[in-house]
């Protein structure tokens, strides 16, 4: 039987999952905060704002209901923002059944705590469900993915048979999904590369050129690695 997947949260990257898994034939729900945003998303056939131009598939439900949402869901997938990660949490994990397996796809910190983002979700839940956390993350554009163009990303957890399932789950002939047992690392790796693009964007805008961009690009990775 193939495992349920809930996708909460109907940006571009919860929108290009949700695609990507029900274009597998698997049970997927996307859940959506807003009523009024699912009814549109499900009254177009596309998430307008985020993935334009790109139709859902026919199979894909769509709710703003999250109970609903997360009902009998084998996996959960959090593609919120990194400040919503917590109340979101803190709202689904008492609905999930203790064999769930909860992944974060969001880049970043939680800002007040500064705390890495699977460490917020394991502050919200309780028993088994701490031990079956995982983080999505890597060098993907939500509209490609959308799109079905080639792309690398890499899946990290505890324990190594919670992210093989969840490469399993998502890699096909279009998405390579690596695991890494490196959970820190990725987090780590996820959230700084920003900053780095950050200052290689302003690099650009000032009209530098490839070798201040490289210099950037690799004194970054080794500060991060350094870090990580």
């Amino acid at each position: 039987m193939p495992l349920s997947v809930a996708i909460l949260g109907a940006g571009s990257w919860g929108t290009a999952l949700a695609i990507h898994l029900t274009l597998k034939e698997l049970p997927v729900t996307l859940w959506a905060r807003s009523p009024e945003k699912a009814q549109k998303i499900r009254r177009e056939k596309m998430n307008r704002h985020y993935l334009p131009d790109v139709i859902l598939p026919a199979s894909l439900n769509i709710t703003s209901d999250l109970s609903k949402a997360v009902k009998n869901a084998s996996v959960v997938v959090l593609a919120v923002p990194s400040q919503a990660v917590r109340s979101l949490c803190r709202a689904c994990c008492p609905l999930l059944s203790p064999e769930t397996i909860v992944v974060n796809t969001a880049k970043g910190f939680e800002e007040k705590s500064l705390l890495r983002l699977t460490q917020v979700m394991a502050a919200e839940a309780s028993g088994t469900l701490q031990e079956r956390l995982a983080v999505l993350s890597g060098p993907s554009h939500a509209e490609e993915v959308a799109r079905r163009l080639p792309t690398a990303v890499v899946v990290a957890a505890k324990h190594k048979d919670i992210a093989e399932k969840i490469q399993d789950l998502f890699m096909d002939s279009v998405l390579r999904v690596y695991t890494n047992p490196d959970v820190i690392g990725v987090e780590l790796g996820g959230a700084l590369k920003n900053v780095i693009a950050l200052a290689t964007g302003i690099s650009d805008g000032l009209g530098f050129g490839d070798n201040t961009r490289a210099a950037l690009m690799t004194r970054g990775l080794a500060e991060i690695a350094r870090l990580g």
